[in-house]
């Protein structure tokens, strides 16, 4: 089968890899339909994910049909449209049975990585790199699915392909970041970024109580989406002082809930952008934190600062003295796709939310090296292309 690979940093290849087999009675083979670029893959494709080894499948946002199951399998069958979650949960351990499915103890077959790095391993994740189990990812015409009766969701009729990709991963994160807010009626929720998490994590501030949603990003044509279809008022830091901004629009009392859409590789102004690119390069530090350092100083005194934009190691200048003295809540973690796929799929079939707007390039496989040139670069107004293998 064709499949797009990493071969080294910026270096994506289509090429031929054999088909993917069933392996364990739980497993599924899915034709891959649609599956969609995403912010967290550019950290694979700029070396900030190690771990990764030439001839990688990547791509973790996707669904498709379902050609083949192992007898175990007892949730879907040949022929079902499903929607399959990025994160990898064997039902039964403590985290699966607690709906923390990202901190799975048993889907990651190489946890001694991340044991090292962080002192336990969470879960496997499709296409991201060996730490995360070396899963091949779905930017491929077929896909082998572990667990496949946790993680594979039947789409509802009536709810298109378009639309139902993006609740694979985009939108679960999205709404993680603003259901760990702890939004109360009439809060004000910012959200770093308007990209397709940031645009999700909007639309799901409203759906949890919201009362205003900002958007911070700067590019326009994002901006523009935030603000025709999530609603949101819009700033962008290339043009005002954002912390000054959000001041003046909360009359002095600064946001009640912040959410980092962005993660290791935020872009910002000043001597504060060279000074972190240079970090990151010299590997003196593994992200660039001027998102998270914004986020917290905004941020008003016992709000909360939620963080779904993808960190891997260390930080500098991390502004702690802020968040302590200013008893604020962080919460943050990789997204439960388990958890929240099922009903942000009847979100979508109920017409509350329709995140096929997210999709402006729709392209086959073989484009697909210049699919994410596109993505990175963010030409031509791109905010999500979708591979059709």
């Amino acid at each position: 089968m064709k499949a797009l690979c990493w071969n080294g940093i910026n270096d994506l290849r289509v090429e031929r890899v054999p088909d993917p087999a069933i392996l364990n009675p739980g497993d599924a083979i899915v034709k891959v339909t649609m599956s969609s670029v995403c912010g967290s893959d550019l950290h694979l494709l700029d070396g900030y994910v190690p771990t990764m080894k030439a001839g990688d499948i990547i791509g973790h946002e996707f669904m498709g049909e379902v050609v083949e199951v192992g007898p175990a399998v007892a949730k879907i069958k040949r022929g079902d449209r499903v929607v399959v979650g990025s994160v990898l949960g064997c039902g039964g351990c403590e985290f699966c049975q607690t709906d923390q499915w990202s901190l799975c103890d048993n889907s990651n077959p190489n946890p001694a990585i991340l044991e090292k790095a962080y002192g336990y391993s969470g879960a496997g994740i499709f296409g991201y790199s060996h730490a995360f189990g070396g899963y091949a990812g779905s930017h491929a015409e077929y896909i082998r699915v572990p667990y496949a009766d946790n993680g594979a969701f039947k789409v509802p009729d009536g709810v298109t392909d378009d639309a139902a990709v993006f609740t694979s991963d985009a939108f679960p994160t999205g709404f993680m970041a603003a259901d760990m807010c702890g939004i109360e009626p009439g809060d004000t929720v910012v959200v770093w970024g308007a990209g397709g998490v940031g645009q999700m994590a909007m639309q799901s501030a409203w759906l949890l109580g919201a009362g205003r949603v900002i958007a911070i990003d700067r590019f326009t044509d994002r901006l523009a989406k935030a603000k025709k279809h999530a609603k949101a008022e819009v700033l962008n830091y290339e043009e005002v002082d954002i912390l000054e901004a959000l001041k003046e629009m909360t009359g002095g009392r600064g946001p009640d809930r912040c959410i980092d859409a962005v993660g290791m590789e935020a872009h910002t102004t000043g001597v504060e952008q060279y000074y972190d690119k240079a970090k990151q390069s010299l590997r003196l530090q593994t992200g660039r934190p001027a998102v998270l350092r914004q986020a917290i100083v905004a941020c008003r005194k016992g709000g909360t600062v939620s963080i779904v934009g993808v960190y891997g190691g260390l930080l500098d200048k991390f502004p702690m003295g802020a968040a302590m003295n200013k008893a604020l809540t962080l919460r943050m973690g990789q997204m439960f796709a388990q958890k929240y796929i099922p009903q942000l799929l009847d979100r979508v079939a109920s017409g509350e939310v329709d995140p096929s707007y997210m999709l402006t390039h729709k392209w086959g496989l073989e484009q697909s090296p210049e699919g994410y040139k596109m993505f990175k670069e963010k030409t031509d107004n791109c905010m999500r292309v979708v591979f059709t293998p």
